[in-house]
């Protein structure tokens, strides 16, 4: 593998992808790719129907105390318009030359204007008295929902390495302060069976380790035998090919274990520098590797596990080796700041990738048009490190099909 200085292309320059070129980025240092879009929740995908507006339960709660608020003033406005009017009808006109009918008339007219002023100076007085409690339940719905929004905030942030997290609702034991108890109850629940699944990799991945570094020391030994013959040789070599990559699947499940606890050490990164000491190892994606590797580093500060920032790295060049053409392979290695996150991006040539089968690649043992197959490239478990690394960093790791052909890995940690 060679590693050449990106050359430097004006903005009407663009490199063409899949012939030895690549396309101009707008500036060095990882770029933004195109993403799928999420998928849209409540539409037909096969129709014309458009999603309906999404009503919040603060809302409906707001609109539920206003309509009761509202039913029950017209209530009471209708029940005090009969008391005043049965009041009212009692209410005797007497006057001096003037009959009964005069005096009825009177009557009338009286209580009609007074029952028509009551009536809309208690309406408008329930309409603004309305109003102000709506505004009080928009307040009050969100006091009684403040405790389910925690349990919903703690449910979002949570991953595989954040289950220590727990709600600890305080205050009086009604039916919220239940449903918290419940829900960190089976994150206690959760916590102990990654804990446990944890402990069993990375025992079972230690108790390997011991059996194939004897049978690596004797088949060394017995090849060193000048007496071996040719077919014996043969077969020596072939069984310590094999047993180096049974080595290699139990180390990849050692460091998965490791990157799947909580974060002991974080300290200050630069991703620069770790690119830098990625690609000067010796040794960097196998022998014999003609890939050619553009490196576009810039720095890039990023909070957490050296060792582990490193390993991440490091699995996402050897993925770009492994998985690149046979002759005439490039690579393209980002780092620096990227809408404030610290940024990593590894850009390969190799075979087309459906956009279906991007995620897929960060299951462990996934291989692209393969499940659980042998492969003389890997055990399959580069990128499922890199994204136990990245959630372990509460970062984020995404991919895109390359035009042309490979891959574009783009990992966002929080700044250091």
């Amino acid at each position: 593998m060679t590693t050449e200085p990106t050359p430097q292309h004006g903005p009407d320059e663009p490199r063409r992808p899949g012939t030895g070129e690549h396309r101009a980025w707008r500036r060095p240092g990882p770029q933004q790719v195109p993403q799928p879009p999420p998928a849209v929740k409540g539409m037909w995908h096969g129709g014309d129907m458009k999603a309906l507006p999404r009503m919040s339960v603060r809302l409906r709660l707001t609109l539920l105390y206003g309509l009761l608020f509202f039913l029950a003033g017209a209530l009471l406005v209708f029940v005090m318009s009969l008391l005043m009017a049965d009041i009212l009808g009692g209410v005797k006109v007497i006057g001096f030359n003037i009959t009964d009918e005069q005096a009825a008339a009177f009557q009338r007219q009286f209580v009609e204007q007074t029952m028509r002023r009551l009536v809309g100076r208690s309406l408008l007085a329930l309409g603004g008295v309305g109003i102000i409690t709506l505004v009080l339940g928009w307040f009050v719905a969100d006091r009684a929902l403040g405790p389910l929004q925690r349990v919903t905030t703690t449910a979002r942030r949570l991953s595989e390495s954040t289950l220590h997290e727990r709600i600890a609702l305080e205050g009086p034991d009604d039916e919220i302060k239940e449903l918290a108890d419940t829900f960190d109850a089976m994150l206690e629940r959760l916590g102990q069976a990654f804990d446990s699944q944890r402990r069993f990799v990375a025992n079972a991945s230690h108790e390997l380790r011991t059996p194939l570094a004897i049978n690596r020391t004797l088949l060394e030994v017995a090849l060193g035998d000048p007496d071996v013959s040719d077919d014996l040789r043969a077969v020596g070599r072939t069984l310590l090919a094999t047993n180096a990559r049974h080595e290699r699947l139990i180390e990849g499940l050692l460091l998965l274990a490791r990157s799947e606890r909580e974060l002991v050490t974080r300290t200050p990164v630069d991703l620069a520098e770790v690119a830098t000491t990625v690609l000067e190892r010796p040794g960097r994606g196998g022998d014999d590797s003609d890939v050619t590797v553009h490196p576009e580093l810039t720095p890039g500060k990023a909070l957490g596990d050296p060792v582990l920032l490193e390993h991440l790295v490091s699995n996402l060049v050897d993925n770009a080796v492994k998985h690149n053409v046979e002759d005439g392979g490039e690579l393209w290695i980002r780092t620096g700041m990227l809408e404030g996150y610290a940024t990593v991006q590894v850009e390969n040539t190799g075979p087309v990738v459906p956009a279906y089968e991007v995620e897929r690649l960060f299951e462990p043992f996934r291989r692209l048009n393969a499940d659980r197959v042998e492969s003389s490239k890997g055990a399959g478990l580069g990128l499922s490190i890199v994204r136990s690394v990245v959630l372990a960093h509460r970062g984020a790791v995404y991919a895109a099909p390359r035009p042309g052909g490979g891959l574009i890995v783009t990992v966002r940690l929080p700044p250091g």
